[in-house]
């Protein structure tokens, strides 16, 4: 018998986590298509590789789906949490890395890895709370 995993705390909680990461992730990926230009201004020198650009948006939007999809049905689809946490952890991780090489300011590095950094812990308690999917 499949318990229905609405009815548990640990089931609405990482519903909940991977809801909101992919609908907060599209509403800030998605803009990100219609301002080429504008990020090379505001964030020098202008972009020299607009298939690197689109493809990074592309992908994230991909993962944005992905988490929705996860939070849809976490029980079954626990297992691509995990790819969902390393996504979290090598973003994070390479905006770390700039910011200790000197080529992200402070404040931006804190503003663009924070969310991020947020998601890929409550990522990794949803997985831990989550109890594997039996067929």
């Amino acid at each position: 018998m499949i318990m229905d995993e609405r009815a548990t705390p640990t089931m609405r909680f990482a519903r909940v986590v991977f809801t909101i990461a992919g609908v907060w992730g599209i509403l800030i990926m998605t803009p990100l298509y219609f301002t080429f230009d504008a990020v090379g201004r505001v964030y020098p020198p202008p972009i020299t590789h607009p298939d690197l650009y689109y493809g990074f948006i592309g992908v994230t939007l991909a993962w944005q789906i992905a988490f929705l999809m996860i939070g849809t049905n976490p029980v079954r689809y626990r297992t691509i949490m995990l790819a969902g946490i390393l996504e979290k952890v090598l973003y994070v991780g390479a905006i770390i890395a700039l910011y200790l090489q000197g080529q992200l300011p402070p404040g931006q590095s804190a503003a663009i890895s924070v969310p991020d950094g947020a998601l890929g812990i409550l990522f990794v308690a949803s997985y831990l709370r989550t109890p594997a999917f039996k067929a």
